[in-house]
């Protein structure tokens, strides 16, 4: 599991969530790089969380270097936001 600081991406989740470990394990899979945040053990982390999603815990959450997000993503729409950022070819 990644837990680059400086990554383009930042994963919120918890520990509990299937989607969330599918998410961490494409991109484990595509060698992308990215913060992990367990919402559960950094409470500040889940307000970030409830503000990108209208007041709604919706886990995982995926911020990207230009500002766009996205909530419980496909790993089709996961790899098709990596391919428009760069981050996959």
């Amino acid at each position: 599991m990644s837990t680059v600081k400086d990554s383009i991406i930042k994963v919120y989740g918890a520990s509990w969530c299937p989607d969330c470990h599918r998410s961490l394990a494409f991109l484990d899979d595509k060698k992308v790089a990215y913060e992990w945040i367990n919402i559960e053990e950094v409470p500040e982390a889940a307000d970030i969380v409830t503000k990108l999603n209208n007041g709604l815990r919706i886990i995982p959450t995926i911020v990207f270097s230009d500002g766009t997000s996205l909530k419980e993503p496909s790993n089709k729409e996961l790899e098709d936001k990596l391919i428009s950022i760069g981050a996959l070819k």
